[in-house]
């Protein structure tokens, strides 16, 4: 274990190499500036590399053995019956929802753009809305995901609907959100959901009978992204049209005001 480890961290320091590099290059070349901070820089970036290193050794160990130990469990035949019915898979279903919604609600990186959006916004855009509005879209995207490995239905049907369902969404959508949720789709493909997701699709596609890896077991991530899309424009809206609602008139103070 201690030599995948030192493995993991040197090709870590390789990936991180040319980042550096480029700061490296804009800083002293480009800009013609000293580093400010350069000692905490130099720590932070140790960092940095200790915790890439120690995630992506225990994605390898961890993550991904649990995910597709987690989806083997849940489509064996002595377990669910017949792995090729999808009405039978009511379980997988329900991980697949607890476990989207479970890691993106822990997502740094949705996290950070939820405390940005709230603070840009003055307080318009509610942090624990948004994350919730992008975990359900998430943990919804999983479901119809799981549900297309297991009856075999090609992506691209799901792709083109949901994407006419954004394009419409934006033309009624607060104006003023339409951006966020659009980069609410990206930051769901992050350091967290992505390793669960993949290692779920994989697992899923590997145990059930007729159900190739390479085809279907990848796309969940695609759809991770399109989902959060429309559920933070549909909480917009929802917002808005409360909001609407709450402020018109009554039925009787509109007749008074007429009268008058």
């Amino acid at each position: 274990m201690i030599h995948e480890l030192l493995i993991t961290f040197i090709a870590t320091i390789k990936d991180v190499l040319p980042i550096l590099v480029v700061l490296i290059f804009f800083q002293a070349v480009v800009l013609r500036k000293p580093v400010p901070h350069l000692r905490s820089v130099l720590v932070g970036g140790v960092y940095v590399v200790l915790g890439l290193g120690l995630f992506l050794f225990g994605l390898k160990e961890a993550l991904f053995p649990l995910g597709e130990a987690m989806a083997r469990q849940l489509t064996n035949p002595d377990f669910l019956g017949d792995p090729t019915d999808w009405s039978a898979h009511g379980w997988t279903y329900l991980f697949a929802f607890a476990i989207g919604f479970s890691t993106t609600i822990a997502e740094p990186s949705l996290i950070a753009v939820a405390i940005k959006a709230r603070e840009v916004s003055g307080g318009t855009v509610k942090e624990w809305g948004l994350r919730i509005a992008v975990a359900v879209g998430v943990a919804l995207s999983l479901v119809f995901g799981t549900y297309r490995i297991v009856t075999g239905t090609p992506l691209y049907m799901y792709m083109i609907v949901g994407y006419a369902v954004v394009i419409v969404q934006t033309i009624f959508a607060p104006k003023n959100i339409v951006p966020l949720a659009y980069d609410s789709g990206g930051v769901t493909t992050s350091t967290v959901t992505v390793p669960l997701v993949a290692a779920l699709g994989l697992g899923l596609a590997s145990t059930v009978p007729g159900r190739s890896p390479a085809l279907d077991g990848f796309g969940l991530i695609a759809l991770a992204s399109l989902f959060p899309m429309i559920t933070v424009m549909g909480y917009a809206q929802l917002v808005q049209w409360n909001s609407a609602r709450r402020d018109a008139p009554s039925a009787p103070d509109a007749k008074t005001e007429d009268i008058k």
